[in-house]
């Protein structure tokens, strides 16, 4: 067919429900239209770039009110066929527009119309006139100069501009005037990690890893979809290294889903240590030559293994394996803003259409995982012991009522931290409640500090010496009186990490201590200092929010004190006593991963609660069982279907009118075998000076819900109301809020 009777289509990243027209570029050669490449494009009042999605001949509209594509950016297309048939899904399934469902796909750079190619990394190493300077007589007039010096000096290997990570940006001006000073040498490698050239061995495998090995290893080169079910420390990783050591000896690749950038590193440390192949590292924390870097070696087939966050979800492959997913209870695994996508169920759709083996791993399975596991979907893999000599700890709950409390530690826990720090252990309470105080409260009138954007307090954060909310962001100093009163008579309400650590510094003032929660590791590489600092045994007391619940391994660590049992037992949402015993049972998988024996202790004013008596006598598979026999009774999920329309607005009345519209469209289109409940006011109804509202739909069949959603979605942005609001779909919400 000539060039100029063809019509691209066009995926352009918009809130719009189409794809666009387009004529060809001029001079066009026709064999660079293939389905997956990048266009240049005229839209609107400036340029674009989007994603062919086929060649046409027949226009949607008249051909002569087409626009031409400006370029075509790529040679060959970027997303392989079988991505691009999970995008169009995705964007089927959580009715999405495929332009931005595409554009989530890609790297930032290759979204900006940036060339697709690698770059090497550069490697700095210092010289012998490096190695000759003072650099203490050198940081009284360039502290930051000196600084690098002393890195490179301690290296022997040089380092690449991932160790200066946590450095300001000033690193660079500060190593160049080092280079050309000729102190340090800098030469380029390639942008592929290796591991170690002599890999380690793993250790010998029990009865119950060397069976679900075998397992996997005989579902290679076929779909199957398995749920690996250990108990903290029954080393599931080693399944997953197995697996992909399989894998790697048929010369295809393996890719590794973890819910949070900070399992990443550690991860990434085992995996080296025991694999001498190229690997790909996908997170948020990369700049963005390292994720255009990583994408494309992983794409090219260069990366055997490819570990990521998310998004990493949608990583090209040439040649794939296996799919394992980490902590797949975890719900970072759903993106919570735009294509609001699950990396765990899209995993297993990719699994699926490749044709090929996809590994869930958890101590504490989803219940949506479960009922898979009961309706033959998946094959469960069961690891019942913890690996070694390691033993299961002892699990207490410890009734608070009425007992001394030194802010939310008692006097048995303080006892108990006493004799475990004695015999020179560590000890880690768990709080997950991050700042000094959740509030601060006027002790002569009862005013409390409360956002001025937000339906919620502002928490206290001591060491700023501000109130922050950790909803909105917002922050303002602490007042030097009450606003209400005048009373100077202001006094903290509750208490977070913070708060538990200047107790702790005071009852134990001769002991290191270390606080792990999102305010200690803000800056870059914080992190991961203070996890190598705790693995050195220094730090004998840990106090930490969820980041010390997932993954890492203490073999020191012989107590752990969860410090409020109560927290998940009376949340609004319905999946918050899955969220508290999966989180629980977490914290406890801390304690005795070593040789020695750990202790569990739970603070509770509720001991006598059956679901928590139940999860500490019984563990989390008879507690999960309860717990779904509750929603099978009341017909919630994973034993019905939902979608979730959220609107927000300045005011309420347009967020509610907008979808009292939407109601009433779902009634014309039909809801046979679809509850609507709503409109109603979200559970924080005002967030960020923006009122919230919410439309809920329910299903017990899934296709009941999509034979609505279809129609539906696309008509929404044409209601009256549209324009006033913002808004989205939220298809499997994984919150109510």
């Amino acid at each position: 067919m000539p060039t100029s009777e063809l019509v691209l289509r066009v995926a352009i990243p918009s809130p719009l429900y189409s794809s666009f027209d387009y004529l060809p570029p001029d001079h066009c050669d026709p064999t660079q239209l293939k389905k997956g490449v990048r266009l240049r494009l005229p839209f609107a009042r400036s340029q674009t770039v989007g994603i062919l999605l086929e060649v046409s001949d027949k226009p949607q509209v008249e051909r002569h009110k087409l626009k031409a594509a400006i370029e075509v950016l790529d040679n060959e297309p970027l997303l392989p066929n079988e991505l691009m048939s999970l995008l169009q899904w995705c964007s089927d399934y959580y009715h999405h527009p495929i332009g931005e469902t595409l554009a989530t796909a890609l790297p930032s750079a290759l979204r900006q119309g940036e060339v697709a190619s690698t770059k090497p990394r550069s490697l700095w190493c210092i010289t012998n006139a490096g190695r000759e300077m003072d650099a203490d007589k050198l940081g009284k007039r360039a502290k930051r100069q000196a600084d690098l010096l002393r890195r490179l000096g301690a290296s022997h290997a040089g380092l690449t501009a991932a160790h200066f990570k946590e450095l300001p940006r000033t690193w660079v001006d500060a190593m160049a005037v080092l280079v050309k000073n000729g102190w340090v040498e800098m030469t380029q490698i390639p942008a592929l990690e290796y591991g170690n050239a002599e890999p380690e061995l793993g250790p010998e495998l029990n009865e119950a890893q060397a069976k679900a090995v075998e397992c996997i290893h005989n579902c290679l080169g076929m779909f199957s979809a398995f749920l690996l079910d250990g108990v903290t420390g029954s080393g599931k990783t080693e399944i997953y290294l197995r697996s992909i050591a399989a894998v790697l000896k048929n010369d295809q690749q393996a890719l590794v889903l973890v819910p949070e950038i900070t399992l990443t590193p550690q991860l990434v440390g085992r995996f080296k240590r025991r694999f001498n192949v190229p690997m790909a590292v996908m997170h948020s924390g990369l700049n963005d030559r390292e994720r255009l870097n990583a994408w494309l070696l992983a794409r090219s087939g260069e990366a055997s293994i490819i570990i990521g966050t998310r998004s990493a979800v949608f990583t090209p492959m040439s040649n794939p394996g296996i799919i394992i997913i980490d902590e797949e209870h975890d719900t970072s695994f759903k993106q919570q803003s735009g294509l609001r996508y699950s990396a765990r169920d899209l995993a297993i759709v990719r699994a699926r259409k490749l044709g090929i083996p996809v590994v869930l791993g958890s101590a504490t399975p989803s219940f949506e995982s479960l009922l898979n596991v009961e309706q033959l979907r998946y094959q469960p893999l069961s690891l019942p012991k913890r690996a070694g000599e390691a033993k299961p700890p002892k699990v207490s709950l410890l009734d608070v009522r009425g007992q001394n409390m030194e802010e939310q530690l008692s006097v048995p826990l303080l006892q108990l931290m006493q004799g475990h720090l004695d015999n020179g252990n560590q000890v880690l309470l768990f709080l997950n409640r991050r700042g000094f105080s959740p509030s601060i409260i006027c002790h002569e009138c009862g005013w409390v500090g409360h956002c001025r954007r937000c339906d919620t307090h502002m928490t206290l954060h001591m060491q700023k010496r501000h109130l922050r909310c950790h909803h909105c962001g917002s922050q303002r100093p602490i007042p030097p009186q009450c606003p209400d009163c005048g009373s100077v008579d202001l006094r903290p309400l509750g208490s977070g990490t913070e708060r538990i650590e200047t107790v702790l510094t005071e009852r134990f003032s001769d002991i290191p201590r270390s606080r792990i929660d999102r305010d200690s590791t803000r800056k870059k590489g914080s992190l991961n200092a203070i996890l190598n600092d705790i693995n050195t045994g220094e730090p004998r007391i840990l106090i930490g929010t969820q980041m010390l619940a997932k993954g890492h391994h203490f073999p020191d660590v012989t107590l752990v004190g969860v410090l409020d049992g109560d927290q998940g037992l009376f949340g609004v949402d319905f999946r918050a006593g899955e969220r508290m015993a999966q989180l629980i049972i977490q914290v406890t998988g801390r304690a005795g991963r070593g040789d020695k024996p750990g202790q569990v202790v739970i603070q509770t004013h509720h001991p006598d609660n059956p679901m928590l008596q139940l999860l500490c006598q019984q563990g989390y598979h008879a507690f999960a069982k309860a717990a779904q026999s509750e929603r099978q009774l009341t017909t919630l999920p994973p034993y019905s279907h939902m979608a979730l329309l959220r609107a927000e607005a300045s005011d309420a009345l347009p967020a509610e009118s907008f979808l009292d519209q939407a109601h009433n469209l779902a009634q014309q289109l039909g809801t046979p075998g679809v509850e609507l409940y709503g409109p109603m006011p979200a559970m924080m109804e005002r967030r960020a000076g923006k009122y919230r509202y919410q439309l809920l739909l329910q299903a017990q069949k899934r296709t009941d819900l999509h034979r609505l959603l279809g129609p539906w979605t696309v008509q929404l942005n044409k209601l009256p109301g549209a324009r006033k609001v913002r808004w989205s779909l939220d298809v499997d919400p994984v919150d109510l809020m």
